[in-house]
């Protein structure tokens, strides 16, 4: 088992990275469960994979688990969700010196984490991610959100889980298109601030998504690691840092909200696609080779990732892609900063894009292959 620590100062935690630990949860989690119960909040499939395990941990050490399931998919993240949550919490007498427990991919992590970070004005939870996104990303670093009509993840707070953890047995029961999905956010910890792992993943990438034990494992601890060290840099994004998290995401969430945030194009993929709209945008600003930036698009498409606008068939113009944007939350002054590339691995905030230039640049990518 891989321990990564999470250094915030007086509240640091803990991610493990390993085998069985949902099954071992009674004793990985010890000191968050004070009662003679524990309030679950999981998504449907996920329970239905993991449930016994980790229902059988906690009623083999005296703990009743109390079951909350939330239907699967972006829609669970909504203001009617996150109502019907707080009021069953309640209803359990969930205290601010609890925990609650997150079981399943990002979605179920973003919601629970919002309820208890305004329940009571705030309780603790422990992440339980059962997807390669929420493990090497959504679980770590305390951003919890709902959607709104607006946009994604609009409505939201920081607050800091007590504990990750990331079982990598979880990981078999993926759909292939979901794990492809969650492999998009590893690999833009290598595009992003780490050139030798996108090496590495360029290389030996396929052996992740099959999910060879050794790689899976060395995949997942390097990208928690990785977002590790940011988030202690810059909990709340207000010094860059952190920002450089959101590589891929200006441009992939302009495409979740054209497709309306469905599956017809997965987060991991929208991230995936983003990131050779940032790198082939900073090769069209001559920063970064034209070289690097096809390395990027061969390293998504490689990985059975979308790679190219046409490939979403979407009928829309630039114009209106780059107004999904002006939603964003990471405006400024009516002004929004972008993550391009210097180069592979050397990720820096822009502050000078015009939006009418991202529109021409996204009229051109339309209308390409």
């Amino acid at each position: 088992m891989a321990v990564i620590p999470v250094e915030l100062a007086g509240r640091g935690y803990e991610v493990r990275v390993g085998n069985r630990l949902l099954a071992d949860l009674a004793a990985q989690a010890r000191p968050f469960l004070r009662k003679r119960h524990a309030c679950i909040v999981a998504d449907a499939n996920a329970r239905r994979h993991w449930g016994e395990a980790v229902g059988n941990s906690l009623s083999a050490a005296g703990i009743e688990p109390r079951w909350y399931d939330v239907a699967p998919g972006e829609t669970s993240k909504s203001w009617d969700s996150l109502a019907r949550l707080t009021d069953w919490l309640l209803d359990q007498g969930v205290e601010r010196g609890d925990h609650v427990f997150a079981l399943g991919g990002g979605v179920v992590g973003d919601l629970t984490g919002f309820a208890c970070a305004i329940l009571k004005r705030g309780c603790g939870f422990v992440q339980l991610p059962t997807t390669l996104l929420a493990q090497v990303d959504s679980s770590v670093g305390g951003k919890t959100a709902i959607n709104t009509a607006a946009g994604k993840n609009l409505i939201g707070a920081f607050h800091q889980p007590s504990l990750v953890l990331a079982d990598l047995g979880a990981l078999g029961t993926l759909p292939e298109r979901e794990l492809r999905a969650g492999y998009a956010e590893v690999l833009k910890y290598g595009v992003l601030g780490d050139r030798g792992f996108f090496d590495w993943l360029e290389q030996d990438g396929r052996t992740v998504v099959a999910l060879d034990p050794a790689a899976t494992e060395r995949a997942v601890a390097a990208s928690v690691a990785a977002k590790a060290r940011i988030v202690a840099e810059d909990e709340r994004e207000t010094s860059g840092a952190r920002a450089l998290l959101n590589l891929g995401h200006t441009f992939g969430h302009a495409l979740e909200a054209e497709t309306g945030f469905s599956d017809r194009l997965l987060h991991g993929e929208g991230v995936a696609l983003g990131m050779v709209l940032a790198a082939r945008y900073s090769a069209r600003r001559g920063e970064i080779s034209l070289a690097d930036a096809q390395r990027v698009t061969a390293a998504v498409d490689a990985a059975g990732l979308p790679a190219e606008i046409s490939a979403l068939g979407l009928e829309c113009d630039g114009r209106r892609l780059a107004d999904h944007m002006l939603h964003d939350k990471k405006m400024d002054a009516g002004t929004l900063p972008f993550i391009l590339l210097r180069a592979i691995g050397e990720a820096y905030l822009a502050r000078d894009v015009e939006m009418t230039d991202i529109a021409a640049f996204l009229d051109e990518q339309l209308q390409a292959h």
